[in-house]
């Protein structure tokens, strides 16, 4: 393992020398890709410099506690064993994340789509509420939203909206969010004040780059007519709703949200690409053991992952069998308090799965 963290280290140095010759601003493309990999090496090189730092100083400490008779400097070496052990151990956790496989999606950027399930016009209330709350930690992260398809309901639901969202390692915070999200609340169309329970589906997609995902022309079947919003009331008088459906496939993408026919087309390949990507990708996923996909999370769109209770004000992910009474927090955005439990498991699941490494040897 120490040798793997030094080779990591060595192209690290390599890397910063190559960087730093005038010759590769030429290039950019290859300036881009190397500086991407010296940013994906840096925290494992700044975890290892640290702990190889701290480890040192604890020799020292346990060298001196061996030939030093003086009891306040040995007090003074204990004290430092004492305050160094736990961060020692606590870089030693986080190198064993570091150096695990990396999921190849995680930088990406994403498509999210939410749909309303079963409960009628609460489950698309309830989809514009989701749809508000990952905007908000979105928002919270400096990412950039931007709506590519939506079919709203007259009570300001929605039936369907699907986003795409840019930033910093979108996909890696938000690839645990597939699945189905029930809601057990008082409807605001609930005379009687009963409590319902509605469900809404999130599918999480990695947006495709443009040579993971080429779809031929002939491949592609293109409708376009006249766009309509709630209730059915022509929006526009011109045949600017788009509907492209791949052949090979059989997948159906309408767009409609544009009044240009050349922008509702573009979206609406944007969202073709991306759910080709994730066929792709749950076909490879299907390949793998029930016993891996049990360990590794399976992402699987029709899993129920969490209950948001609004009269208890708690969610509920049942995946990890966590629990917070603060409802009203997260659905304004504050999701971390969620994905960091999501994210500590599956890394855990997934080093139990490979087998953690020991670094002490």
């Amino acid at each position: 393992m120490f040798s793997k963290l030094a080779e990591v280290e060595a192209r690290f140095n390599e890397l910063n020398a190559q960087l730093a010759d005038p010759a590769f601003y030429s290039d950019a493309a290859r300036f881009t890709k190397l500086n991407k990999e010296k940013r994906d090496l840096e925290e494992i090189v700044e975890t290892y410099r640290a702990y190889q730092k701290m480890t040192a100083e604890r020799n020292g400490a346990k060298d001196m506690l061996d030939r030093e008779t003086d009891a306040d400097l040995r007090a003074m070496a204990k004290a430092e064993l004492n305050e160094l052990e736990p961060k020692i151990a606590e870089a030693t956790e986080r190198l064993k994340v570091l150096l695990l496989p990396k999921d190849p999606y995680d930088d990406k950027n994403i498509l999210l789509e939410i749909r309303a399930g079963t409960g009628g016009e609460e489950a698309a209330l309830f989809a514009a509420d989701l749809f508000r709350m990952y905007t908000r930690y979105a928002e919270a992260q400096r990412w950039k939203v931007e709506v590519l398809s939506s079919h709203a309901t007259e009570l300001g639901g929605f039936k369907e909206i699907i986003c795409a969202i840019n930033g910093n390692k979108v996909y890696s915070r938000l690839k645990f969010e597939s699945g189905v999200h029930r809601v057990q609340r008082v409807p605001d169309t609930e005379a009687q004040g009963r409590i319902h329970t509605s469900a809404v589906t999130v599918a999480i997609l990695p947006e495709p780059d443009e040579v993971e995902v080429k779809i031929q022309p002939m491949d592609l079947r293109i409708d376009v007519y006249r766009s309509s919003g709630p209730g059915g009331q022509s929006v526009n008088t011109t045949d600017s709703a788009v509907r492209v459906t791949h052949i090979p496939t059989g997948l159906v993408v309408i767009c409609q949200d544009e009044k240009s026919q050349h922008k509702n087309k573009a979206k609406a390949i944007q969202i073709l690409k991306a759910r080709l990507l994730e066929k792709e990708r749950l076909e490879q996923q299907a390949q793998i053991s029930a016993e891996r996909k049990a360990q590794v999370g399976t992402g699987d769109r029709s899993e129920r992952i969490r209950t948001y209770n609004f009269p208890q004000n708690r969610v509920t992910d049942h995946r990890i069998n966590l629990t917070i009474y603060r409802l009203d927090n997260v659905v304004e955005g504050a999701l971390d308090q969620v994905i960091e439990p999501l994210i500590t498991h599956f890394q855990a699941e997934a080093l139990k799965a490979v087998g953690a490494p020991n670094l002490s040897a």
